[in-house]
């Protein structure tokens, strides 16, 4: 049985594939482009600190594979290890900056995001990609840089999204109260996890992606849904429900 909302948050933590931009957006531009990007970039960046430092981790967890290799295999795994995550983040920044790529966020998604950040609500962002990859996202995204709605970024170094014991490191980070903190995301382990640790969350399935809505814990198909669902402020014109997001 899913859960009813009983306790309005006070912060709004977010997914980012699936619930604030298309997944088509990270699999069809975001990974080709870095899986093209990766030997030029460890070629021309071999003395940088960052590089090392990921090729270094790379051959540590993968004794004896040449480090190109492991991180290509990893790539068409999916693999949310941290070494290919900083790397990619250092081929998205190059396209950013140099104009290949802008973030496709859902069309509600920074109406809504204001809404919340205006009625003093505080927004966070958790992802399997690194914070700078996150910053890069919402700060190339068709409605401008809106990074400065954001108080908080995490990503792998907290722990995988699919252990409770992440979302109790985030708790302890910034002293949130779990019960005050509402979860969204597409995935339903990760909602599972979130859970586990005491956070409110919610199931973001959007029709666009395909999201299978799970059972167990409340639905939405739109931010401006979900932020309905907890008595939040949509972004919406008045008397619009968040469901009508639907088709956006």
């Amino acid at each position: 049985m899913r859960e009813i909302p009983s306790h309005t948050p006070r912060v709004v933590l977010l997914d980012i594939e699936g619930t604030t931009l298309p997944v088509a957006f990270v699999h069809k531009v975001l990974f080709p482009y870095a899986r093209q990007c990766l030997p030029t970039l460890l070629q021309q960046r071999a003395t940088d600190p960052a590089v090392k430092e990921a090729l270094a981790q790379t051959r540590q967890m993968a004794p004896g594979v040449d480090p190109l290799e492991q991180l290509e295999r990893w790539m068409a795994e999916d693999a949310k290890v941290a070494p290919l995550k900083s790397l990619q983040g250092l081929c998205w920044e190059q396209g950013y900056r140099q104009g290949d790529l802008v973030a496709e966020l859902y069309p509600d998604v920074v109406p809504c995001l204001r809404a919340l950040k205006a009625a003093g609500l505080v927004l966070a962002v958790y992802s399997s990609g690194s914070e700078p990859a996150q910053k890069l996202i919402y700060g190339y995204t068709r409605q401008g840089d809106v990074t400065d709605l954001f108080s908080a970024f995490f990503d792998l170094r907290v722990g995988g999204k699919k252990e409770a014991a992440s979302y109790r490191t985030i708790l302890d980070e910034t002293g949130w109260q779990a019960a005050d903190v509402v979860f969204l995301s597409d995935v339903v382990a990760e909602l599972d996890a979130a859970a586990q640790a005491g956070l409110q969350v919610c199931q973001i399935a959007r029709p666009e992606d395909g999201t299978v809505a799970g059972t167990h814990h409340p639905v939405a198909v739109s931010l401006p849904d979900a932020a309905r669902l907890f008595g939040l402020p949509t972004g919406l014109p008045a008397g619009q429900p968040g469901g009508l997001e639907r088709g956006a």
